[in-house]
């Protein structure tokens, strides 16, 4: 397998873990690079299920490297968490399992920032997010405040963390909050540093060589491009490169070690939290995209808003991506559907639109122009050949594609691993 970026190329959501996890056979490493614990991969084996927040979903296949990058923000009491839920399921991350010592720490005081600026903002300012924290400490890092994981297992660190809180409860305070009681604070990072330490290492040089070695390399990100902090539906976005760009950033791998991008995206669209949704559904028809796709957030259980597939925003995210292939996931929750529809176009004050306009206040007015195909209203959960998809069903794919401007790379007819049609790749 060729070195491989895969991105979300909606709103997040998309199933970017099944397909990873899909994918991780042919890999040798899997690395995460950007994003925190606001985030989740739901990977189903068998009978079990998996919710993983910060590990790659990779860790679930015997022998495969796990890798944070420098672009990942961590909260290490919440990573201590998840490497433990694991251990007790059979699934141990000694000896491969790689945390940067240059990716920044999610603190308490992140996340109560995050709420108290999220509660006192106005209805209209409200971005929806998860109050993890993980929009402060990209704030800190970019203000070059921040501890990263390297400090974590520091001897200096108590006093690094003692600046920052002393610093950090003036602010709280003034909005209204609690302060942060440090002796607390370091009493539960000291104990998280001592189970991290033999994993937090310099996973640059790590695959620096393992790239030399031709190594195979599969890069996850979370979230989904238009919560891309560059080139999203600012300001209802995350505050890291969800984009294919922020694998190179997020990880020191060079440009030129990148092979292919993969995007993953649903037969349909959904988004969490504030911000724009032209094709969003308010019907029965978006009711039923809910309750057969489940559609409720890993991390937070939030429900997630539907809508009909956004033509407009897939050529968007293939443009900023450069992407080779999709990968299309629950095809099958529009099984029952006698008419699906695809948006290949927004209308705004008389003006027609085929990108994604940068003013937020713009695309809040805009209406999306339809195309309209024929349902299939025949189950495609058990198909494992795309020969044996019914004829509307690849009908809507293959236009799907078509719009986009994208070749299919993988089809996904369901939650399991067996539900995977691999068509390109």
């Amino acid at each position: 397998m060729p070195n491989t970026v895969l991105v979300g190329a909606q709103w997040g959501d998309e199933g970017k873990g099944k397909i990873i996890d899909v994918l991780a056979d042919e890999a040798d490493i899997i690395v995460r690079y950007q994003g925190g614990n606001n985030a989740g991969h739901t990977v189903t084996v068998g009978a079990e299920k998996y919710v993983l927040h910060l590990i790659p979903s990779c860790i679930l296949h015997p022998g495969k490297h796990c890798v944070i990058g420098n672009g990942v923000v961590v909260d290490p009491v919440a990573l201590v968490k998840e490497l433990t839920e694991l251990q007790a399921r059979g699934i141990s991350a000694e000896g491969r399992f790689h945390v940067s010592d240059r990716a920044h720490i999610v603190f308490p005081y992140h996340g109560l920032l995050d709420a108290t600026r999220e509660g006192n903002a106005r209805k209209e300012r409200k971005i929806g997010t998860t109050k993890r924290g993980i929009g402060p400490s990209y704030s800190d890092k970019a203000s070059r405040i921040g501890l990263r994981m390297g400090d974590l297992i520091d001897p200096a660190f108590d006093d690094l963390l003692g600046v920052r809180v002393e610093e950090v409860n003036k602010v709280l305070q003034a909005m209204g909050a609690d302060p942060v009681d440090l002796a607390q604070l370091l009493d539960a990072y000291h104990a998280a540093g001592k189970v991290l330490a033999p994993y937090i290492v310099d996973t640059t040089s790590f695959l620096d060589v393992a790239c030399r070695a031709n190594k195979r390399i599969l890069f996850e990100g979370a979230q989904g491009t238009m919560l891309d902090i560059d080139f999203g539906s600012y300001p209802y976005v995350t505050s890291s490169s969800t984009t294919a760009g922020g694998a190179c950033t997020g990880t020191g791998v060079p440009p030129q070690r990148i092979s292919r991008v993969i995007g993953v995206i649903k037969a349909y669209t959904t988004r969490v939290g504030e911000g724009p949704f032209p094709t969003e559904l308010h019907d029965e028809v978006g009711k039923t995209l809910s309750r057969e796709g489940n559609e409720f957030g890993a991390t937070t259980g939030r429900p997630r808003r539907c809508g009909w597939y956004d033509a407009v925003v897939a050529r968007y995210s293939a443009m900023v991506n450069g992407l080779d292939f999709l990968a299309v996931t629950k095809l099958d929750v529009m099984d029952s559907l006698p008419v699906v529809k695809i948006c290949v176009a927004y209308e705004c004050d008389g003006v027609l639109y085929d990108t994604v306009p940068a003013s937020i206040r713009t695309l809040e007015r805009c209406k999306p122009v339809y195309e309209e195909l024929p349902g299939w209203l025949t189950p495609t959960r058990d198909v494992t050949d795309l020969k044996d998809l019914p004829a509307k069903a690849r009908a809507y794919v293959d236009r799907l594609c078509e719009v986009t401007g994208v070749k299919l790379g993988i089809l996904s007819v369901g939650p399991k691993r067996a539900s995977t049609l691999r068509v390109a790749l």
